[in-house]
């Protein structure tokens, strides 16, 4: 019982994704603005930026929805985890952020602050990781709905 309800603990971070992050990015796609947030997928590489930015917010509104709601929670986290594994080695810079702690990598300040902070995704990846392991418990709606078809 205390396991399936630190399950819908951590589940219910879907709720701060989807609408802390993923609703601003598709609002703001939607309204054909994201200029700026394209620019930063394109500038990580990967093709067609402008599909992939419409796939990450859709991971983190839709993703982050499921999540907390307890439906399909292991495939949705699979995806809202790669997104915020993107961001936080990415985006975030999160390797050279420790290099930098370690005194390993000389970078100036001004550089490490325009990296962000990748804490917040870094949290986030690792509920998502921990529910793509677990499932989402006996309070997901998923469960209700299997009882329902049998």
């Amino acid at each position: 019982m205390s396991k399936d309800l630190a399950l819908f603990v951590l589940r219910l971070s879907g709720f701060g994704l989807a609408f802390g992050h993923g609703w601003q990015k598709i609002a703001m796609l939607s309204s054909g603005g994201g200029d700026r947030f394209v620019a930063g997928v394109e500038a990580l590489g990967f093709p067609m930026p402008l599909a992939f930015a419409w796939a990450a917010g859709l991971a983190e509104l839709v993703g982050g929805l499921a999540i907390a709601l307890g439906i399909g929670t292991r495939i949705a986290a699979s995806f809202a985890a790669f997104t915020m594994f993107v961001a936080t080695m990415f985006r975030h810079h999160l390797p050279q952020h420790i290099l930098v702690w370690l005194g390993v990598l000389s970078v100036p300040e001004d550089v490490v602050d325009s990296w962000g902070n990748p804490e917040r995704a870094a949290s986030y990846m690792l509920i998502f990781m921990a529910l793509v392991l677990m499932g989402g418990g006996r309070f997901a709606l998923d469960r209700f709905l299997k009882r329902d078809k049998k």
